[in-house]
């Protein structure tokens, strides 16, 4: 594939009203830092998929069994996994 180097974004260009240019890292030395808070579910999900154990082993069994065509899903199970989880999430919320 080739890239056009002439190619310009849209959003690109010397257009008045355009979003201000950022300053350099040296030019507002005094100014504050800026502040990032993170909702309490995105936390949740960064820390659970930090430590979450993974059994090698288990996934081998599992990819053999799709590949002899043997591994059955249950519907119902993923569906009740399901709704506990979006009760749990909606039960976390509330409490927040």
């Amino acid at each position: 594939m080739k890239i056009d180097s002439n190619f310009k974004p849209v959003g690109s260009g010397s257009v008045s009203g355009s979003r201000p240019k950022a300053e350099s890292a040296g030019a507002r030395a005094d100014a504050p830092a800026a502040e990032v808070k993170i909702s309490t579910a995105s936390a949740q999900l960064a820390g659970a998929s930090s430590g979450a154990p993974v059994d090698g082993a288990r996934i081998a069994e599992i990819k053999q069994a799709i590949a002899e065509g043997r591994f059955q899903i249950n519907a119902e199970a993923i569906a009740d996994g399901l709704i506990a989880t979006a009760r749990d999430l909606l039960n976390s919320q509330r409490k927040a």
